[in-house]
Protein backbone atom coordinates (compact mmCIF):
# COMPACT_ATOMS: atom_id res chain seq x y z
CA UNK A 1 0.00 0.00 0.00
CA UNK A 2 1.41 3.33 -1.27
CA UNK A 3 0.25 7.47 -0.63
CA UNK A 4 1.68 8.87 -3.69
CA UNK A 5 2.72 12.42 -3.03
CA UNK A 6 2.63 13.72 -6.77
CA UNK A 7 5.95 15.51 -7.53
CA UNK A 8 5.28 18.44 -11.03
CA UNK A 9 7.48 20.44 -9.46
CA UNK A 10 5.43 22.62 -7.21
CA UNK A 11 6.44 23.64 -3.98
CA UNK A 12 5.52 22.16 -0.67
CA UNK A 13 5.81 18.37 -1.53
CA UNK A 14 8.22 17.49 0.92
CA UNK A 15 6.33 19.07 4.04
CA UNK A 16 3.39 17.53 2.80
CA UNK A 17 4.99 14.54 2.49
CA UNK A 18 6.53 14.78 5.93
CA UNK A 19 3.54 15.40 7.88
CA UNK A 20 1.84 12.12 6.14
CA UNK A 21 4.53 10.22 7.40
CA UNK A 22 3.75 11.47 10.73
CA UNK A 23 0.43 10.68 10.29
CA UNK A 24 0.76 7.12 9.23
CA UNK A 25 2.97 6.97 12.61
CA UNK A 26 0.92 8.07 14.70
CA UNK A 27 -2.35 6.07 12.65
CA UNK A 28 -0.82 2.52 12.64
CA UNK A 29 -1.46 3.24 9.02
CA UNK A 30 0.42 0.45 7.04
CA UNK A 31 1.18 1.96 3.99
CA UNK A 32 4.33 3.78 2.94
CA UNK A 33 4.14 7.72 1.67
CA UNK A 34 6.10 7.96 -1.88
CA UNK A 35 6.74 11.37 -3.62
CA UNK A 36 6.53 10.61 -6.89
CA UNK A 37 6.70 11.97 -10.79
CA UNK A 38 6.33 8.69 -12.26
CA UNK A 39 2.89 8.27 -13.75
CA UNK A 40 2.65 4.65 -13.10
CA UNK A 41 3.88 4.77 -9.50
CA UNK A 42 0.54 7.67 -9.27
CA UNK A 43 -2.04 4.70 -11.10
CA UNK A 44 -0.78 2.26 -8.95
CA UNK A 45 -0.92 3.65 -5.71
CA UNK A 46 -3.93 3.22 -2.93
CA UNK A 47 -4.36 7.08 -2.46
CA UNK A 48 -2.96 10.19 -3.72
CA UNK A 49 -2.19 13.77 -2.84
CA UNK A 50 -1.82 16.02 -4.98
CA UNK A 51 -0.13 19.76 -3.59
CA UNK A 52 0.11 22.73 -5.27
CA UNK A 53 1.33 26.44 -4.79
CA UNK A 54 1.76 29.07 -6.97
CA UNK A 55 -0.45 29.77 -10.12
CA UNK A 56 -3.32 27.39 -11.20
CA UNK A 57 -1.74 28.15 -14.63
CA UNK A 58 1.67 26.56 -13.86
CA UNK A 59 0.60 23.62 -11.83
CA UNK A 60 -1.60 22.49 -14.42
CA UNK A 61 1.53 23.33 -16.49
CA UNK A 62 3.98 21.26 -14.28
CA UNK A 63 1.28 18.07 -14.45
CA UNK A 64 1.29 18.65 -18.43
CA UNK A 65 5.52 18.49 -18.67
CA UNK A 66 5.04 14.71 -16.87
CA UNK A 67 3.99 12.24 -20.08
CA UNK A 68 1.15 10.54 -19.01
CA UNK A 69 0.76 12.00 -15.48
CA UNK A 70 -2.54 13.50 -15.95
CA UNK A 71 -3.71 10.14 -17.38
CA UNK A 72 -2.32 8.60 -14.88
CA UNK A 73 -4.48 10.83 -12.52
CA UNK A 74 -8.01 9.60 -13.93
CA UNK A 75 -7.23 6.47 -14.12
CA UNK A 76 -6.41 6.09 -10.38
CA UNK A 77 -9.23 8.71 -9.34
CA UNK A 78 -11.83 8.77 -11.53
CA UNK A 79 -11.75 4.55 -13.37
CA UNK A 80 -10.33 2.97 -9.74
CA UNK A 81 -12.50 5.47 -7.31
CA UNK A 82 -9.41 5.84 -5.45
CA UNK A 83 -8.93 7.79 -2.34
CA UNK A 84 -7.62 11.41 -3.22
CA UNK A 85 -6.53 14.56 -1.77
CA UNK A 86 -6.25 17.57 -3.60
CA UNK A 87 -4.29 20.52 -1.45
CA UNK A 88 -4.53 24.41 -2.09
CA UNK A 89 -4.40 24.74 -5.73
CA UNK A 90 -4.27 20.62 -6.08
CA UNK A 91 -7.60 21.22 -4.95
CA UNK A 92 -8.48 24.23 -7.38
CA UNK A 93 -7.07 22.12 -9.98
CA UNK A 94 -10.60 19.78 -9.57
CA UNK A 95 -12.57 22.42 -10.70
CA UNK A 96 -13.75 23.09 -14.31
CA UNK A 97 -11.76 25.89 -15.21
CA UNK A 98 -9.37 28.61 -13.55
CA UNK A 99 -9.78 32.35 -13.80
CA UNK A 100 -6.14 33.24 -13.01
CA UNK A 101 -4.16 34.96 -15.54
CA UNK A 102 -6.83 34.24 -18.21
CA UNK A 103 -8.71 30.81 -18.46
CA UNK A 104 -7.13 27.32 -17.62
CA UNK A 105 -9.17 24.29 -17.73
CA UNK A 106 -9.05 22.01 -14.79
CA UNK A 107 -9.52 18.13 -14.36
CA UNK A 108 -13.45 18.83 -14.36
CA UNK A 109 -13.94 16.28 -11.33
CA UNK A 110 -15.97 19.28 -9.64
CA UNK A 111 -18.55 21.43 -11.06
CA UNK A 112 -16.97 25.09 -10.60
CA UNK A 113 -14.39 27.73 -11.45
CA UNK A 114 -10.76 29.12 -9.54
CA UNK A 115 -11.75 32.57 -9.24
CA UNK A 116 -10.18 35.96 -7.27
CA UNK A 117 -10.33 36.45 -3.85
CA UNK A 118 -12.54 39.61 -3.35
CA UNK A 119 -13.72 40.26 0.16
CA UNK A 120 -15.95 42.72 0.83
CA UNK A 121 -13.89 44.24 3.83
CA UNK A 122 -11.06 46.18 1.61
CA UNK A 123 -9.30 46.42 4.91
CA UNK A 124 -8.53 42.48 4.57
CA UNK A 125 -5.45 41.42 2.52
CA UNK A 126 -4.77 39.57 -0.29
CA UNK A 127 -3.42 36.91 -0.95
CA UNK A 128 -5.33 35.19 2.32
CA UNK A 129 -2.34 34.54 4.31
CA UNK A 130 -2.64 32.88 8.03
CA UNK A 131 -4.95 31.54 10.28
CA UNK A 132 -8.75 31.21 9.64
CA UNK A 133 -12.11 29.00 12.01
CA UNK A 134 -13.16 26.86 9.78
CA UNK A 135 -17.36 26.37 9.38
CA UNK A 136 -18.34 22.63 9.08
CA UNK A 137 -21.18 22.35 6.55
CA UNK A 138 -21.47 18.54 6.56
CA UNK A 139 -20.77 15.30 7.74
CA UNK A 140 -17.87 13.54 6.04
CA UNK A 141 -14.79 10.78 7.25
CA UNK A 142 -12.12 13.44 6.75
CA UNK A 143 -13.76 15.72 9.30
CA UNK A 144 -14.27 13.10 11.98
CA UNK A 145 -12.91 14.39 15.32
CA UNK A 146 -12.15 18.47 14.03
CA UNK A 147 -14.28 20.66 16.38
CA UNK A 148 -16.36 24.10 14.57
CA UNK A 149 -13.51 26.49 15.03
CA UNK A 150 -11.16 24.67 14.44
CA UNK A 151 -8.32 27.00 12.84
CA UNK A 152 -6.38 25.79 9.89
CA UNK A 153 -4.15 27.97 8.09
CA UNK A 154 -4.74 29.60 4.29
CA UNK A 155 -2.06 30.93 1.74
CA UNK A 156 -4.20 31.90 -1.56
CA UNK A 157 -5.04 34.77 -3.61
CA UNK A 158 -7.99 32.67 -5.74
CA UNK A 159 -10.75 30.56 -3.93
CA UNK A 160 -13.25 27.66 -5.77
CA UNK A 161 -16.52 28.55 -6.46
CA UNK A 162 -18.61 25.25 -6.92
CA UNK A 163 -21.57 24.86 -8.53
CA UNK A 164 -22.91 21.92 -6.67
CA UNK A 165 -23.71 23.88 -3.04
CA UNK A 166 -23.26 20.09 -1.60
CA UNK A 167 -19.73 19.19 -2.70
CA UNK A 168 -18.82 22.37 -0.36
CA UNK A 169 -17.95 20.80 3.38
CA UNK A 170 -16.47 23.41 5.11
CA UNK A 171 -15.77 27.18 4.51
CA UNK A 172 -13.97 30.46 5.91
CA UNK A 173 -15.48 33.69 6.84
CA UNK A 174 -12.81 35.95 4.81
CA UNK A 175 -14.66 39.15 4.04
CA UNK A 176 -17.51 36.15 3.01
CA UNK A 177 -17.75 33.03 2.38
CA UNK A 178 -14.90 30.74 0.76
CA UNK A 179 -14.45 27.30 0.19
CA UNK A 180 -11.85 25.56 2.92
CA UNK A 181 -12.72 21.40 2.09
CA UNK A 182 -14.60 19.73 -0.83
CA UNK A 183 -15.77 16.34 -1.49
CA UNK A 184 -17.23 14.24 -4.00
CA UNK A 185 -17.89 10.57 -4.05
CA UNK A 186 -13.83 9.74 -3.58
CA UNK A 187 -12.38 12.30 -3.66
CA UNK A 188 -11.46 15.51 -1.57
CA UNK A 189 -9.32 19.07 -1.37
CA UNK A 190 -8.44 21.26 1.24
CA UNK A 191 -7.66 24.80 0.29
CA UNK A 192 -5.80 25.74 3.47
CA UNK A 193 -2.60 23.61 4.06
CA UNK A 194 -3.24 21.10 6.57
CA UNK A 195 0.58 20.01 6.97
CA UNK A 196 0.83 23.59 8.16
CA UNK A 197 -2.06 23.28 10.69
CA UNK A 198 -1.29 21.35 13.42
CA UNK A 199 -3.21 19.40 15.19
CA UNK A 200 -6.32 20.03 12.89
CA UNK A 201 -4.42 19.67 9.85
CA UNK A 202 -2.82 16.10 11.46
CA UNK A 203 -6.04 14.34 12.21
CA UNK A 204 -7.69 15.78 8.47
CA UNK A 205 -4.45 13.90 7.30
CA UNK A 206 -5.13 11.04 10.02
CA UNK A 207 -8.55 10.73 8.46
CA UNK A 208 -7.31 10.40 4.88
CA UNK A 209 -5.62 7.49 5.33
CA UNK A 210 -8.41 5.49 7.51
CA UNK A 211 -10.32 6.65 4.81
CA UNK A 212 -12.54 3.52 2.90
CA UNK A 213 -14.63 4.52 -0.04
Amino acid sequence: MTVAVVDYGSGNLRSAAKALERAARESGYAGAVEVTADPQRVAAAERIVLPGVGAFGDCRAGLEALPGMIEALEEAVIAKARPFLGICVGMQLMAGVGREHGDTPGFGWLPGEVVALEPSDPALKIPHMGWNELVIEAEHPLLAGLDQGSHVYFVHGYHLRLEEPAQRLACVDYGGSVTAIVGRDNMAGTQFHPEKSQAAGLRLLTNFLEWRV
